[in-house]
């Protein structure tokens, strides 16, 4: 399995602090936000990592994050020119993959879930992971059919459940031609969501539904969310260990909340 954070874009909502900087640099609570989704792979067993970034900013991942080796990583960097969305970020990464399946992170996501289990237990199609929030209508949405998701929509202004697509995505290696057939959306953009109702529609996608915390970190909100769910996650981790487990990168290993941890099944969808 390959690992892909997906850190470029603009940052305007975040503006003035975007200014100057990458959104994915910014802190929470003690670390540059890429800490976080990196640990996120780190945890899940990965240790191949694509980070995919602004061409503007590129330089300043490579001075934070280097080669990956005192992550006990291999990291690798492609720039995505202009913002052409999500799937066409994704799309960079394919000779990279080569062939192999994928685990897509974005790099403003915060997760006390611990993936290890999806990842080694992924084989072929897609899996996503929801999380029940009260304003999903920021996120793609699941429509849900019993315990069955029939579609995404992107956004809905009256959405159908409260269960948003979060930002971390398991796929096979025919993600890449599935992006390739895609077209732009109204605002110009190569769609994740159209990627996951493709697989979805040909009934190739598992999800599970999150119970541990979970933000993104694009508003100056969520932004204050996730600041306050690091803080949580490191003072409870620093309560039961002495040290970082990995050195200069995010000090936890998964969910320590209760019915929230890697040996705790998370509710699976069909």
């Amino acid at each position: 399995m390959k690992g892909v954070i997906l850190a470029g874009g603009s940052g305007t909502r975040l503006n003035p602090l975007t200014e100057v900087t990458n959104k994915h640099l910014l802190a929470i609570y003690n670390k540059p936000m890429i800490f976080y989704p990196l640990q996120t792979l780190i945890n899940a067993g990965v240790r191949d990592i694509m980070i995919i970034s602004s061409g503007e900013h590129a330089g300043s991942f490579l001075r934070l994050l280097g080669s990956g080796e005192r992550f006990g990583c291999n990291f690798y960097y492609r720039i995505q020119e202009g913002s052409l969305g999500i799937a066409h970020a994704l799309s960079l990464a394919e000779k990279f993959v080569n062939g192999d399946n994928v685990a897509v992170i974005l790099g403003d996501n915060i997760y006390e879930d611990n993936f290890a289990e999806s990842v080694r237990d992924f084989c072929e199609g897609s899996r996503i992971f929801l999380k029940e929030i009260h304003d999903a209508n920021r996120f793609g949405v699941a429509e849900l059919k019993g315990d069955k998701v029939i579609n995404i929509e992107e956004k809905p202004k009256n959405p159908k459940t409260n269960y948003a697509v979060t930002g971390f995505y398991l796929y096979d290696k025919n993600v890449f031609e599935i992006i390739k057939n895609l077209k732009p959306s109204r605002r110009g953009e190569y769609e994740i969501t159209d990627v996951n109702n493709y697989y979805i529609k040909r009934g190739l996608t598992t999800a599970t539904i999150l119970t541990g915390e979970w933000t993104d970190s694009g508003t100056f909100e969520s932004l204050h969310k996730a600041n306050m769910i690091a803080r949580e996650i490191e003072l409870r981790h620093a309560s039961r260990h002495a040290r970082p487990l990995i050195k200069n990168a995010p000090p936890w290993r998964g969910v320590t909340k209760k019915a929230s941890s890697s040996e705790t099944p998370k509710k699976a969808l069909l």
